[in-house]
């Protein structure tokens, strides 16, 4: 698991719905706008696999 500049933990198999750059990022990869990505977040938890399930529903 790859680590923050703060030593901190980071997990990418999550989205972080509060970070922009990381909702821009999903949004991009799916080809779907940032509101889209966030409310797929929102319903459907911060797990990638589960967020990018809920957008191609």
């Amino acid at each position: 698991m790859a680590t923050t500049s703060r030593g901190r933990a980071q997990d990418r198999a999550k989205v972080a719905g509060g970070q922009d750059h990381e909702v821009r990022y999903e949004a991009k990869k799916e080809g779907v706008s940032k509101d889209t990505v966030k409310k797929a977040v929102k319903n459907a938890g911060n797990s990638r696999k589960k967020v990018e399930a809920e957008i191609r529903h």
